[in-house]
């Protein structure tokens, strides 16, 4: 993951100053969406991994 962002970065920094080919405009493309799927994958396992707990359930509230 670390080489994708860092490769995201060192295209963003050079198309500020000289800008980019058509090659890789593409490759950032590829990148920036491998980035998101991996972010969104991620993302998606921590919110599985969450319990919700009610406050009632918790001090033993019966209704």
């Amino acid at each position: 993951m670390e080489e994708i962002i860092a490769r995201i970065n060192e295209l963003s920094r050079k198309n500020k100053t000289v800008g980019l080919t058509e090659e890789e405009i593409a490759e950032r493309a590829v990148l920036r969406q491998q980035y998101l799927d991996n972010f969104k994958r991620n993302f998606r396992q921590q919110l599985d991994t969450i319990e919700i707990v009610d406050d009632d359930e918790q001090k033993g509230v019966t209704h």
